[in-house]
């Protein structure tokens, strides 16, 4: 072991709360503190400190519902029915499982509703499991900027609280736009940041914000949840190709709760976690220079109507554009598989064929971009179906895996999004059939209509296991969410009792 400093052999928890009292008494009567202190507590130029946490906070407090834009609000619907729809055959996948059950035999006041089970729960436990069941599935939603699926923790902590404070569907909508808001503007400091960290990181920013919001937190008590969850919540991207992708995403809903909950007791950290020196922005996002965009626009534009891209076929929604451009080509070239000779992919920044070409489980299928178009062009179509093992492995899937291959001649096309991909079929007379798709369907750049989304609902839901009667009331008062006057009656239909 090193030699220890001097000067740190007595620097106890005992003396520095002593020695901050006694820092705090000499600015109180107008000494000037050590240098060092000052520096802490200041800006780049030693001026005095902004506290971005707390300006990101008092903005997202003073919008109100009636401010919001309706294609907003209409967002948020189409977002809890499509975490719902992606919830019912999560419900069935081991690791959900795994982790309701380790939450119900652990147990607690029973607040808020486990989704199509008749257990309850409290509250953060409730939003971890919901979130689980939604993300196991990997068919919720994404954000077309960083593949973050916000809606995720939206919906299951902002349910479960709104559950067990007898929230209004105008509350619950609200938060959930204005949760949105605010882990858009942090996710947009984190470009050119530090490679390697999990979206989930800023989905629990979000459900803080909008569980916040439903508990009305003080400006101070905002900033202060926001502060507990950049310094509580992590996740790593290499985690996205394993059960370790639900976890994060269970563990981002459940964090945004805790957050809220314990700075709602009165819970504090430092000020500015967000943007100060050392801070969130500081070490995992773009530096300094970035602390500016947190609450850039806010209220001007709004991420959830911009930004949000709805699942409408499973797994890796980065690969949306490529896989719809896959379908298309190969319905143009309207031959059958064995007539296939090469499948060229294309797209902004494309590299590399991302994933296996032979994917051993619905976990790395979801994950593969060659069994993605290979089953786009051998079927004409990508659908629900294509999460299941008799798609999988499906021997003709398996050839035209083999012939995916970058193109050595990417068509010209012009992409505005990361999500933009290229495909073009050759079959084996020479013919080449080649489709670009930018931004795909159901996302915001391209407009999402409530008839895919219902699609997907009467798609997946019956995996819940509801009455098939209660599965249209429950799409019905979604649809007119806004008029909702119970959120624990609403959450009622969610139990097999109903």
């Amino acid at each position: 072991m090193g030699r220890v400093n001097p000067d740190m052999t007595e620097f106890t928890r005992r003396r520095l709360l002593r020695d901050v009292v006694t820092i705090g008494g000499a600015v109180a009567a107008g000494v000037v503190p050590h240098p060092a202190f000052a520096r802490q507590r200041g800006n780049a130029d030693g001026g005095a400190a902004v506290d971005n946490t707390l300006a990101l906070a008092r903005a997202v407090n003073r919008m109100r519902y009636e401010d919001l834009p309706a294609r907003a609000i209409e967002h948020a619907k189409m977002i809890l029915a499509s975490t719902l729809s992606s919830a019912a055959p999560g419900a069935l996948i081991e690791s959900a499982r795994i982790l309701r059950d380790l939450a119900k035999d652990r147990g607690g006041r029973s607040e808020a509703t486990v989704w199509f089970d008749a257990f309850r729960l409290p509250a953060a436990s409730a939003a971890r499991v919901n979130a689980g069941l939604s993300d196991a599935a990997a068919s919720d939603d994404s954000d077309i900027r960083n593949t973050a699926h916000y809606g995720t923790a939206l919906t299951s902590a902002g349910l479960a609280i709104a559950e067990r404070t007898g929230a209004t569907g105008k509350d619950l909508l609200g938060a959930m736009v204005i949760g949105y808001e605010a882990a858009g503007r942090i996710g947009d400091t984190r470009r050119g940041g530090r490679a390697g960290l999990h979206a989930s990181q800023l989905v629990a920013f979000g459900s803080a914000v909008a569980v916040a919001r439903l508990l009305k937190l003080t400006d101070q008590q905002m900033a202060h949840a926001l502060g507990i969850v950049a310094t509580t919540m992590g996740g790593i991207a290499i985690g996205t190709n394993s059960w370790a992708r639900e976890y994060m995403g269970s563990n981002a809903a459940g964090s945004g709760v805790d957050a809220a909950e314990a700075a709602a007791r009165g819970y504090t950290v430092n000020d500015d976690m967000l943007g100060a020196r050392g801070g969130f922005v500081d070490v995992f996002g773009g530096g300094r220079d970035a602390v500016r965009l947190l609450s850039a626009d806010l209220g001007q534009r709004w991420d959830i109507v911009e930004f949000l891209a709805i699942k409408l076929w499973p797994g890796a929604h980065p690969f949306s554009g490529t896989l719809e451009a896959a379908v298309n080509a190969a319905r143009q070239a309207n031959v059958p598989a064995d007539a296939v000779a090469k499948i060229l992919i294309a797209g902004p920044d494309r590299t590399n064929i991302g994933g296996s070409r032979r994917p051993r489980d619905l976990v790395e299928a979801i994950h593969s971009l060659p069994y993605f178009v290979a089953s786009a062009v051998a079927d004409k179509e990508f659908t629900w179906i294509h999460a299941t093992e008799g798609k999988i492995f499906d021997p003709v899937v398996a050839r035209l895996m083999g012939v995916v291959e970058l193109d050595p001649a990417p068509p010209p096309a012009t992409y505005k999004w990361s999500w933009g991909g290229s495909v073009t079929v050759v079959t084996t007379s020479g013919q080449r059939f080649t489709s670009t798709v930018d931004a795909p369907r159901g996302s915001g750049p391209r407009g999402i209509e409530w008839s895919d989304v219902d699609a997907k609902y009467r798609a997946l839901m019956p995996d819940s296991k509801l009455p098939a009667a209660r599965l249209g009331q429950i799409l019905d008062e979604i649809h007119q969410f806004d008029r909702v006057k119970s959120v624990p009656a609403f959450a009622r239909l969610l139990t097999p009792g109903g």
